[in-house]
């Protein structure tokens, strides 16, 4: 058997990936990034650094307890950092990181797109369940 560089074992792996298996840690990957609270956070944070509070009032609906466990997931994933600054009050920041600022263009995109296209998802809401009763929404 053939031995292989580190460079070439990280190919391999990067390669062997495959988000459609259950048990890939890509495919656990995409289920944390499909979160909505997590689109919406790091679309919040694509324009720069803001603090909690700040993040809180932007994201209409997001319970503190839910942006905490969103923000902490981020940071563990690399996608965001968090700076505490000791004042009085202790001020807290979030940030993208290189990796999240990569994302956040994506993300960013998803969420441009469903505001512009809502009244078009509406309107095929609308005429499925005008033409099906039994539609979960009619």
């Amino acid at each position: 058997m053939a031995t292989q560089t580190a460079a070439q074992r990280r190919e391999q792996a990067r390669t062997a990936y495959d988000a459609f298996l259950r048990d890939c840690p890509t495919n656990q990957l995409l289920g944390r990034l499909s979160d909505k609270w997590v689109s919406l956070v790091v679309a919040a944070l694509s324009p720069g650094p803001r603090r909690y509070s700040d993040l809180g009032r932007t994201i209409a609906g997001v319970s503190p307890k839910m942006l905490t466990q969103t923000l902490r997931a981020l940071e563990r994933d690399g996608i965001v950092t968090r700076t505490v600054t000791p004042s009085v009050p202790v001020r807290v920041d979030y940030a993208l990181t290189p990796l999240g600022a990569s994302l956040a263009g994506l993300l960013t995109a998803v969420k441009e797109w469903a505001e512009t296209h809502f009244d078009e998802v509406h309107a095929a809401r609308a005429r499925y369940d005008a033409g099906n009763p039994a539609a979960p929404g009619a």
